[in-house]
């Protein structure tokens, strides 16, 4: 844009001169770089969370559900509260406390709390079908709370890659349903909520303090909750357990979500939350490796689907 501005010259008339001001720092880097590297981010933070559901199983080895949930929240948030004071972060302002009382509701106890009781008689594997349904509802929550408008490309290539995670998890699970189900069902809706309006909020603070402020929040339920919980459920400590309950604490409830934000904010909730397709397969491959459990033949063919639709997603206009 030129900006036309008036000048007076030596003989005391006034001339008209055009100002070319100069483009700001942001609008010079290059927008390649920018989604490249939130797209990088939102797949570090799909790597985490692919390892949430293993390490749950983990820690239920030695945790009840109800202690696993309410210790990981204790800690992952002492993690951030430590964080937040020794970079003397202010306190959020008062129009940010309502989404993040979304995220925490929806992410640092919702989810957490509704899949790991679904773990007690579900398998890892059929579990995944919540991840594998993540993506789309995600998209429909951001669509309807932040106004985003996909196209159609987006949306198809979204409905064909969660048909896709969900027809291989379902028949990795021998295609019955349990009652874990109505647990799984709604860590989806309440984690899509929070997922969206975590994005949202990343735009206008950094992400990392989205999820921090969100796990300080929860620190008035949290702590009477573990202590309460573990009265009831004692604790068996093994290198299981606890490596399970510090990866759910550290890795997947602080640092997998604060690099999962800063990519939604970067290229969008959309976008990014149809990198969590690959997110069941990367839990399966884990669930080998970590629980044993056996991978059938179809996952190479629907490995190279998934990324086929992440491609189409990625590339689609929103």
């Amino acid at each position: 844009m030129r900006a036309e501005s008036s000048a007076i010259d030596r003989t005391g008339i006034a001339v008209s001169t055009d100002v070319e001001p100069p483009a700001p720092a942001a609008d010079r880097s290059p927008a390649p770089a920018h989604r490249r590297s939130g797209t990088l981010q939102a797949a570090l933070g799909v790597t985490a969370f692919s390892l949430t559901f293993p390490a749950t199983a983990w820690g239920l080895t030695g945790f009840g559900p109800w202690s696993l949930v309410t210790v990981r929240c204790v800690l992952a948030a002492v993690v951030a509260g430590g964080c937040l004071l020794a970079l003397r972060v202010p306190r959020p302002a008062r129009r940010h406390l309502a989404g993040l009382a979304v995220v925490a509701a929806g992410v640092v106890l919702g989810f957490p709390l509704l899949t790991t009781l679904a773990l007690r008689t579900s398998t890892t594997a059929h579990a995944a079908v919540v991840v594998g349904l993540l993506p789309l509802t995600t998209a429909l929550f951001s669509a309807l709370r932040t106004g985003a408008r996909p196209s159609r490309t987006f949306w198809l290539a979204a409905c064909a890659g969660a048909a896709t995670v969900i027809a291989f998890t379902v028949r990795q699970s021998g295609g019955t349903l349990t009652g874990a189900d109505a647990y799984l069902f709604g860590a989806l809706l309440i984690c899509a909520a929070g997922y969206t309006e975590g994005g949202r909020l990343a735009r206008e603070m950094p992400g990392w303090q989205v999820i921090g402020w969100a796990l300080v929040l929860c620190l008035p339920l949290s702590v009477p909750g573990a202590l309460v919980a573990l009265s009831y459920e004692p604790a068996r400590l093994t290198a299981h357990s606890v490596t399970g309950l510090l990866w759910v604490a550290v890795g997947s409830q602080f640092l997998g979500l604060l690099v999962w934000y800063r990519g939604m904010a970067s290229i969008g909730i959309p976008r990014a939350s149809q990198l969590q397709l690959a997110q069941p397969l990367l839990t399966l491959v884990w669930s080998v490796l970590l629980l044993g459990e056996r991978l059938t033949p179809a996952a190479p063919l629907t490995a190279a689907a998934v990324l086929v639709c992440i491609a189409l997603t990625q590339r689609a206009r929103g």
